[in-house]
């Protein structure tokens, strides 16, 4: 299943280096997710890459910070912030980035499109972007 998520530009950039290798959400994907497609919120509003689903852990957001932290791509602040008032997190493994070459307004494909507030899946026929290929800007072919 693909699933695509909003992240702000800064955390795309920071995915896009490969400093951040985890990204963080409040609850866990509800289906089997394998592949992401990253909406860059404003001011892009487009999809620019795509990555593999590593690992999912879920845990106190204590020790999430203290195990995967240092490859979040946020300040302890940004962090905490986020998790204020959660008992439990998620971490979830970027694993082999794929920049696309052009990013995809998802809106040509799909005209009813709203970004996510956090994520939402593809249904089957959507899953042909799944074969965009990312051209000459690929990273970690």
């Amino acid at each position: 299943m693909i699933a695509i998520l909003s992240i702000k530009v800064k955390y795309v950039d920071a995915i896009l280096r490969q400093d951040k290798r985890y990204e963080f959400r409040k609850a866990p994907f509800k289906k089997d997710v394998d592949e992401v497609l990253v909406y860059a919120t404003k001011p892009i509003s487009k999809i620019v890459c795509k990555f593999h689903v590593g690992k999912i852990i879920k845990d106190k957001p204590e020790k999430l910070w203290k195990n995967y932290g240092n490859l979040s791509g946020l300040t302890k602040k940004e962090f905490f912030t986020y998790f204020s008032g959660m008992g439990k997190g998620v971490a979830i493994e970027i694993i082999g980035v794929k920049k696309f070459s052009e990013p995809i307004d998802p809106k040509l494909i799909y005209p009813k499109f709203t970004p996510p507030q956090s994520w939402v899946y593809l249904p089957p026929v959507e899953n042909l972007l799944k074969s965009h290929s990312g051209g000459k800007n690929d990273r970690n072919k």
